[in-house]
């Protein structure tokens, strides 16, 4: 399809996910922060973390469930009017309805270790080995569900080559579930500014609807990025800063999974690099600082660092730059490689 074609052919299927998406999660806040604020949901602030985080303690978390919600009910509307056209295969299924469910997985183990943080008072959560064995057990479940759809296909693409490279299967599977525990954990990291995480993903998403529609000609993941997108923004009416209420593990881990799933569809996870470089900036931020930590302090008896702190985004708070900045520029940032990214698909 030719992209510029495809624009103009964009149908009210494509833009019902994202104003049912934000209508869903806009309305949700009102109603739903207070609840939260009733039942003391409030963030914890670690110590380590900025000083002038502190003020932020008691902010209600679990607010992913908002945009979660309304990312279903954008996502069960597209359904409804496919189902009415006769338009609901295979393809939309594993596109549209498959990520959904599996990133809900996701943002359930996210859930418990919200609720394990705020109501049971262990601030740590869920232990690192029970999150990943949960991610993992997740990833394994959508990979035999595709299998079982008859959609398994291990093909990649190599960025700014049309063409694809098959993978053998004992290599594709490994690093399908690389892919998804990874991105997962890094969109996680992410969220740690007010608005950063929704920011930098709302970009992604809409990059995702675009390339699915008018490149890869995939109606159910675009139907599905939309609502993430629609989602997105209205969650951060409530999220950007000052913010309102936080997304919680429950909103960062399935939004990390509905990113990696889009991608997996898609067989751009090489481009992930591109796209999603922000999550990926945060996560080898924390791999340097505590890996060089450990070596100074096993060298020289004490422990020095390459950033001032990390994630990444603090090192630039403690640079002095402002919240409403660093989310400013890291979602440019995307924006501009999401650009590169598209120059690379239509080479």
């Amino acid at each position: 399809m030719n992209w510029l074609d495809g624009l103009k052919g964009l149908s009210m299927l494509n833009l019902l996910p994202l104003i049912v998406g934000f209508a869903v999660t806009a309305v949700l806040g009102p109603v739903f922060i207070p609840w939260l604020h009733k039942l003391k949901f409030g963030q914890e602030i670690r110590e380590e973390g900025p000083k002038w985080h502190q003020k932020k303690s008691g902010t209600p978390t679990m607010g992913g469930i908002m945009f979660m919600a309304g990312i279903g009910a954008a996502v069960l509307a597209a359904v409804i009017v496919s189902a009415v056209k006769g338009n609901v295969d295979s393809f939309f299924i594993k596109g549209c309805l498959l990520p959904y469910l599996i990133a809900l997985g996701f943002g359930l183990i996210g859930f418990v270790d919200d609720y394990i943080k705020v109501v049971k008072k262990r601030n740590l959560g869920l232990t690192a080995i029970q999150k990943f064995a949960l991610q993992l057990a997740l990833a394994v479940i959508y990979i035999a569900a595709v299998y079982l759809l008859g959609e398994l296909k291990t093909d990649i693409y190599i960025p700014f080559v049309r063409n694809t490279v098959e993978l053998p299967v004992w290599l594709y599977i490994p690093f399908v579930l690389f892919v998804m525990v990874g991105v997962v954990n890094a969109v996680n990291l992410t969220d740690g500014l007010d608005g950063l995480a929704a920011s930098v993903t709302a970009v992604a998403a809409l990059f995702m609807s675009l390339a699915a529609y008018l490149v890869f000609g995939s109606a159910g993941l675009s139907v599905f990025a939309a609502a993430i997108l629609g989602g997105m923004i209205g969650f951060l009416m409530f999220n950007k800063y000052p913010a309102k209420v936080f997304m919680g593990d429950t909103g960062s881990l399935f939004l990390g999974a509905a990113v990696a799933l889009m991608a997996i569809d898609l067989k751009i996870e090489i481009y992930l690099i591109l796209i999603g470089f922000i999550y990926f900036a945060e996560t080898f931020s924390v791999i340097i600082q505590t890996t060089y930590f450990k070596y100074t302090k096993k060298k020289y008896g004490e422990g020095r660092r390459v950033f001032k702190m990390t994630p990444i985004h603090h090192h630039f708070e403690m640079c002095g730059w402002s919240e409403k900045k660093i989310v400013a520029v890291f979602s440019i940032v995307t924006a501009v490689l999401c650009a590169v990214s598209w120059f690379g698909m239509n080479v």
